[in-house]
């Protein structure tokens, strides 16, 4: 697959590429020079909870996650 770095030096991956591997904006990567004109790519594993209140705030039975007001700890 062919693409193009943009004037800003992103590299953009091709949709076709994210689409099969599941890969979301945000996510980080480690390029590794291996030679000259030759680079590695390496997805960085997603912390563990990465997503979980996302996920809960659009749980479908509403009001089962709700912020709970607190008050500061300040004069503890």
């Amino acid at each position: 697959m062919r693409t193009r770095v943009s004037s800003k030096g992103q590299l953009v991956l091709p949709a076709e590429l994210r689409q099969k591997d599941g890969i979301k904006a945000g996510q980080f990567f480690d390029v590794e020079r291996i030679d000259r004109g030759e680079y590695r790519l390496l997805r960085q594993e997603s912390p563990v909870n990465d997503g979980l209140t996302d996920w809960l705030l659009a749980c479908p039975a509403k009001g089962y996650f709700v912020p709970i007001p607190s008050e500061s700890t300040d004069t503890l």
